[in-house]
């Protein structure tokens, strides 16, 4: 089943992964990356750099061959 997702929903989706994955290891480290990455009123992370390297991956996926 394939699905289309745009930038920010893929965004939420990576959050909600990475949200269970902290849940089963209580992992430092992904905690204090989910707290960087949390979302504030204007839809961006928190760390507005964290958009910007996000925006980065998708653009280099976007352009990798399949």
């Amino acid at each position: 089943m394939a699905h289309s997702l745009d930038s920010q929903q893929a965004y939420k989706a990576m959050f909600k992964f990475l949200e269970k994955y902290y849940e089963l290891t209580n992992s430092g480290e992904v905690g204090a990356l989910l707290g960087s990455m949390a979302l504030i009123e204007d839809g961006k992370p928190l760390d507005p750099a964290l958009w910007d390297d996000w925006m980065a991956a998708v653009e280099a996926t976007l352009a990798a061959p399949l």
